[in-house]
């Protein structure tokens, strides 16, 4: 088809590329040789703001110097004689991508410049959406490595009084953003408690991320606290990183094992605390946070201070509300539920009918544990595999080391925490079979004294007469006064 089937006037033909002009997409500014405005359409007027009446006729010049725009594609090209890329920020707030390109004659003198505006902002706006999705995603990928399985309410076992007063001050901070530090020793439940306070406060929807200070390599703790931005170090992602402080805005911080952070990162942590804002490494401007902090060490802070060790500024920022959870061994009413209930969870879990026959309760409550709830879970759960029978007998309580009974241990250390317990050997004989049953001898014996008859004795052990009086007699025959 040529082109005068196409459009039967050279009117016509104006009219088409006049529309063409007007309708594009794009912005197009033409001006002539010295860089005087003669044309832009209505998309020009749309990306940049400027009306046509501000331009046509005006020079590019003079257009700069009043600030319309902020430099000029067409006055570059008038010099060079070359096409030119430009990005540029117009007063509309959009931001576009300039191409000027010159048009020559056919004696190659420079005739006019056209100008190709393309709006930027829509491509921007996408990048940002995409790049806010990613954050997000590597939020959430970051969130699911250090948030903890939620609390169920009946996973908190207190029966003693000790405990109690504990649960006490806990109920009463849980509410409020007050910084809490527990104290205690390994294996008490500290983050238990952490995760208590964490679900009946005002935070309880958002995260609750828990970080181990001293099992972070003091190069990396900063990184890992607050992030770290594009570039901050050898071997650092290339989109940066964001910190334990940010994942946890809006949420709560639990800052385990604080007594081994070291002096460095004291003095950060102590800014984040009192401005609740931090610096990603390598980063330039502070980010403000939104964090609840939850300290727990089993270290004694106060000596720690006195040593120069630990920071006193920060030690009085911690303590605002301390709460001391106390040892196993001096919380007797809870060895026994805490007992059961690991022993519950492990039945449903295994989908096992194990039961702890008396004796063996009893030497769960004599035991001075060393180890605390922690270590009453392992050997719970190291019965629950040895066992043979449904009902865990006192040779399954085995200490996970060594594998001797528990109540073979020296309580020394323990003395003045307890009563004492029933006499036990002084030295481990050789045979543990003779052991054990030296030791099972002095339970039968016992509870025939306190109960004075062998049915009621059998009962308060778990066992029938006809085994209690069997055993008994064996027992005598071969050990009598020597066990």
């Amino acid at each position: 088809m040529t082109t005068r089937a196409l459009f039967s006037t050279v009117a016509e033909a104006a009219e088409h590329l006049n529309s063409i002009i007007e309708y594009s997409f794009d912005g197009i500014f033409i001006t002539d040789k010295d860089c005087n405005v003669l044309r832009i359409n209505h998309s020009y007027e749309e990306i940049t703001g400027l009306k046509k009446e501000e331009v046509l006729g005006r020079n590019m010049a003079d257009l700069v110097q009043d600030k319309l725009i902020s430099q000029s594609g067409s006055l570059i090209v008038a010099n060079t004689k070359r096409p030119v890329t430009l990005q540029q920020q117009f007063k509309s707030g959009k931001e576009a991508l300039v191409t000027s390109s010159p048009i020559f004659d056919k004696n190659g003198e420079l005739l006019m410049i056209v100008t190709n505006v393309r709006d930027l902002t829509e491509i921007y706006s996408l990048k940002e959406s995409i790049q806010e999705k990613n954050n997000a995603i590597e939020r959430l990928r970051l969130e699911l490595e250090h948030i903890q399985t939620p609390l169920a309410e009946n996973e908190v076992v207190v029966r003693d009084d000790a405990t109690l007063a504990a649960m006490v001050l806990a109920n009463r901070v849980a509410p409020m953003d007050t910084t809490v530090i527990l104290f205690g020793e390994t294996g008490v439940g500290k983050e238990v408690m952490a995760r208590y306070i964490c679900q009946h406060s005002s935070r309880a929807k958002n995260s609750f991320i828990q970080v181990n200070c001293g099992a972070i390599p003091p190069s990396l703790i900063e990184s890992e606290l607050f992030g770290y931005e594009s570039g901050a170090f050898t071997g650092a992602n290339r989109h940066g990183k964001i910190g334990l402080f940010e994942l946890a805005n809006k949420g709560t911080l639990f800052l385990d094992e604080i007594g081994e952070l070291p002096m460095g990162m004291q003095v950060k942590l102590l800014r984040a605390l009192q401005e609740q804002e931090i610096m990603r490494v390598g980063g330039t401007k502070p980010i403000k946070i939104d964090v609840r902090i939850i300290a727990a060490t089993n270290r004694n802070l106060e000596e720690m201070v006195k040593h120069e060790q630990f920071r006193e500024d920060l030690y009085y920022r911690l303590t605002v509300f301390p709460i001391s959870i106390p040892p196993l061994r001096v919380r007797k009413k809870d060895i026994t539920p805490l007992a059961l209930f690991f022993l519950k969870k492990l039945n449903q879990k295994y989908n096992f009918k194990k039961t702890f026959s008396n004796i063996s309760v009893q030497l769960l409550n004599e035991y001075p544990w060393p180890g605390n709830i922690r270590e009453l879970k392992n050997i719970v759960e190291r019965a629950v595999i040895i066992s043979s029978g449904d009902e865990i007998q006192p040779e399954d309580l085995c200490l996970l080391q060594s594998s001797k009974p528990i109540v073979i241990v020296e309580k020394k250390d323990y003395a003045s925490e307890q009563e004492d317990a029933s006499p036990l050997p002084e030295r481990l004989p050789s045979n543990l079979t003779e052991t054990l049953e030296k030791l099972e001898y002095h339970y039968l014996t016992m509870a025939y004294e306190q109960e004075g008859n062998v049915r009621a004795a059998a009962k308060a052990l778990g066992i029938t007469p006809s085994t209690f009086v069997r055993k008994r007699k064996r027992y005598e025959e071969t050990y009598g006064n020597k066990a």
